[in-house]
């Protein structure tokens, strides 16, 4: 457990104290997703190096973490996080393998492309195209595979394309991150047309480029993602897993809380001919909504780069940074047997089951498990924070939780 974390310059002095007998693993963004990137790949003897802006994320006190340190926030001085993960790289005896786990990371780490370092996923053109929502779409459609109906709103007229769509509609962006900080959320849905125009000026004041784009009329487990590793090799060799989101918390528009497996050949066929095309390859999110109208499976989105809940592809048998990690450095990668796993994030499920009266997914005897912690022991149950055999990274989520101090992370 890295149990401190070391400002830049300590962290570098730790590091030259150090040594390892392979290529460590470089963990950008220490919260949730970072936790399980972390565990599952310390479960295959890589040590693990943690980084971000902010001490509070939850991996950096897990077993699973050798150190710990702070880095500049790419997004406000790229040139000096660039600096800082060179040197970290300069002290190491092996280059290390790079997993940023939130856009502006990955685009950061793609962007710079730093000597010394391996990165696990394809180049910044590459990654860029598949993030952007316009790009994306466009490459869906000359695949075939199955998209909501959107308008480009630096194309189309605001108004002619809500006449078409008709109300409530969903605004969302071609790239994800600045419009998070201008709204709050990665989407937002307007019922008239007032709110509408209210929302597009916004977006046009802040010089954000957003799309209409129809409602698909869903129920709690419509969303389904294909969980994916794609080696350089092509998608013929990629590792993979099928989930169906069952519980997001705040409801509507908030994050994904419990996620079961799932057996959808179609996803995984689109999903992976979208990639292919685009030439990825790297860890990946491919998130598609089941459209009842029409029995379709409609691609909303794919994310280049782990995700709150990868988690459950790990459990399952799908060691998705695994893979990745053998990849880069060459080294062997064996699947397990991908299982039917159900995967919680505890915080949100239970703040979702008191305020909002949901229906509960889990079982009387999940929870026994839970509550015991005998769910370690079995192989259908994943947590994506309370470990009893792993505490640190539950305490320090109860520290901030019920502390005066607070992370921010829209995973």
């Amino acid at each position: 457990m890295a149990e401190t974390v070391y400002d830049t310059r300590t962290f570098l002095d730790e590091l030259a104290d150090r040594s390892f007998d392979r290529p460590p693993a470089i963990v950008c963004n220490a919260h949730i997703t970072g936790l399980a990137v972390a565990r599952a790949l310390a479960a295959r003897d890589v040590p693990v190096l943690a980084i971000d802006r902010s001490p509070d994320g939850v991996a950096p006190y897990s077993e699973a973490v050798d150190l710990a340190g702070l880095v500049t926030y790419p997004l406000e001085d790229l040139e000096a996080f660039g600096e800082e993960l060179a040197a970290i790289a300069d002290a190491l005896e092996h280059e290390p393998v790079v997993f940023p786990c939130m856009d502006e990371w990955v685009h950061a780490v793609a962007e710079l492309d730093p000597d010394g370092v391996r990165l696990p996923f394809a180049d910044y053109e590459t990654v860029d195209a598949v993030l952007d929502k316009t790009a994306l779409y466009a490459r869906a459609d000359e695949q075939g595979v199955p998209t909501p109906e959107t308008y480009r709103l630096d194309e189309t007229d605001p108004d002619a394309a809500a006449d078409e769509l008709g109300f409530p509609l969903v605004v969302k962006p071609a790239l994800k991150r600045r419009f998070e900080e201008a709204f709050g959320t990665n989407l937002v849905e307007a019922e008239t047309r007032s709110e509408y125009r209210d929302i597009v000026d916004r977006a046009r004041e802040a010089d954000l480029r957003v799309m209409a784009q129809e409602k698909i009329p869903k129920e709690q487990g419509d969303l389904y993602t294909l969980a994916s590793y794609v080696p350089e090799s092509g998608v013929d060799d990629a590792v993979t897993f099928v989930g169906r989101r069952r519980a997001v918390y705040p409801p509507e528009f908030g994050t994904t809380c419990l996620v079961e497996g799932a057996d959808i050949p179609e996803i995984e066929r689109d999903a992976l001919a979208v990639l292919e095309d685009a030439g990825y390859h790297g860890i990946s999110e491919a998130e598609f909504l089941y459209d009842e109208r029409t029995g379709e499976y409609r691609l909303l989105d794919i994310n280049t780069r782990p995700w709150k809940w990868i988690g459950l592809p790990i459990a399952a048998g799908a060691n998705l940074p695994a893979a990745a990690y053998a990849d880069a450095t060459g080294s062997e990668y064996e699947s397990g047997v991908v299982r039917d796993v159900t995967w919680v994030y505890l915080k949100d499920y239970a703040a979702l089951l008191a305020n909002h009266a949901a229906e509960d997914v889990l079982s009387r005897e999940q929870w026994f498990s839970i509550v015991s912690g005998e769910f370690e022991d079995r192989d259908d149950l994943a947590t994506a924070v309370y470990r009893p055999s792993d505490p640190g990274a539950t305490y320090r989520l109860l520290a901030t939780e019920f502390g005066t101090r607070e992370y921010y992370c829209p995973c």
